[in-house]
């Protein structure tokens, strides 16, 4: 038996043509060229770029400016592959470190595509959760309990998708300890890395904590970029040359226009212009969304989230959350996430990053859905 790891995406294959407002898709409002080519020099930059086979794990200059984004110093260039965004990132560390018959254990709720393709994989997955009555915390307790010698592989994602959660540094500390004693790898997806509310510091990584640690990132979230289709992998000397034969043979490279792009990106001046922008949209767009939520008490609740565009908005309804989606989009032509699809029934997930007006809409047009649900 295999299983389906992107139930969201199933669910826009199905709605996402037909929706009028799409709150379901975790990026938001993406740059234009224009944003990133802003000069002469960068234009003929990119014109200049040969259109040959780039190299097989990224130019020299874009694995530097990652390696000092992700991981501090240019000097861990050469422990990054970069990718066909984070889905091929995740994708081949699965294929590269699961078996059939391993265990792994994945955070709940959360981003399911390396909670799939471990199952695609025939191996026995657990998960551990994190605790809404705590402030969607990571139950440290639990995941002690259920990884165990032998365990292969604990699943982490921070910040967090679907609940915003950032892991705190006793935290991280916590489960690399608890990965430690198992003698598990690591895989964290850090791919919101950049989205914080309340501060202008990237959150944690674990990157550098421990020699089973394998990072993902992207410049799909908070560089707004999804188009590119640009990620990235840090790891191991010890396993990069395993993960790069993988990555040869599903990709062969990213696209060698879309590194260069990334490269006039990660430039330090710019970079900081797009987190900038990116934080100040999410700011703007979160205090709205939290007072839409507050308006619909005791029907609606939320704990606010620490990153992302994301809210996990908890509703009081008997009813499942994928029919409460399904009546969004026929009735309000209102694209959500089913909370079921990312391990957390009788929630709803919204991607509240959007342009003001068009947020506006979509959740009046979510509020007289719910109306006519509750009655």
């Amino acid at each position: 038996m295999t299983f389906t790891p992107f139930e969201l995406l199933e669910w826009q294959g199905r709605f996402g043509s037909t929706a009028t407002y799409t709150l379901a898709d975790s990026g938001c409002r993406p740059v234009r060229l224009r944003d990133i080519v802003d000069n002469q020099e960068s234009l003929n930059r990119l014109l200049d770029s040969e259109l040959g086979y780039p190299p097989v794990c990224g130019t020299d200059q874009l694995r530097e400016r990652i390696a000092a984004w992700h991981a501090g110093s240019a000097d861990h260039a050469p422990e990054v592959i970069v990718t066909v965004g984070a889905a091929e990132a995740n994708a081949v560390a699965v294929e590269t470190l699961i078996q059939p018959g391993d265990h792994v254990v994945t955070m709940s709720p959360g981003y399911r595509q390396v909670w799939g393709a471990a199952h695609n994989r025939g191996a026995v997955v657990e998960d551990f959760p994190l605790d809404a009555g705590r402030g969607w915390r990571p139950d440290l307790d639990t995941l002690a309990r259920v990884v165990r010698k032998g365990t292969r592989a604990i699943s982490v994602t921070t910040p967090s998708n679907p609940t915003g959660t950032i892991l705190t540094e006793d935290e991280i500390r916590e489960i690399v300890a608890i990965a430690d004693r198992a003698g598990a790898w690591i895989l964290s997806d850090e791919v919101h890395r950049g989205t914080e509310l309340h501060t202008d510091d990237p959150s944690p990584t674990f990157w550098g904590r421990y020699d089973k640690v394998v990072c993902v990132g992207s410049l799909s979230k908070a560089f707004g970029m999804p188009g590119l289709r640009l990620g990235w992998l840090i790891a191991p000397p010890t396993l990069t040359p395993r993960l790069r034969q993988r990555h040869e043979y599903a990709t062969v490279s990213a696209a060698g226009p879309a590194m260069a792009l990334a490269e006039l990106a990660l430039e330090p001046t710019t970079c900081n212009r797009l987190l900038d922008r990116y934080r100040g949209f999410l700011r703007e767009s979160w205090a709205h969304m939290q007072r839409w939520v507050e308006s619909h008490h005791p029907l609606l609740s939320v704990v606010p989230p620490e990153a992302t565009s994301l809210a996990l908005v908890h509703y009081d309804l008997d009813l499942p959350s994928t029919e409460v989606a399904e009546a969004l989009h026929a009735r309000g032509g209102v694209l959500v996430g089913a909370g079921t699809h990312f391990g957390a029934e009788h929630h709803l997930r919204f991607t509240y990053g959007q342009e003001p007006a068009v947020l506006a809409a979509a959740l009046d047009k979510t509020s007289h859905v719910l109306k006519d649900l509750a009655a």
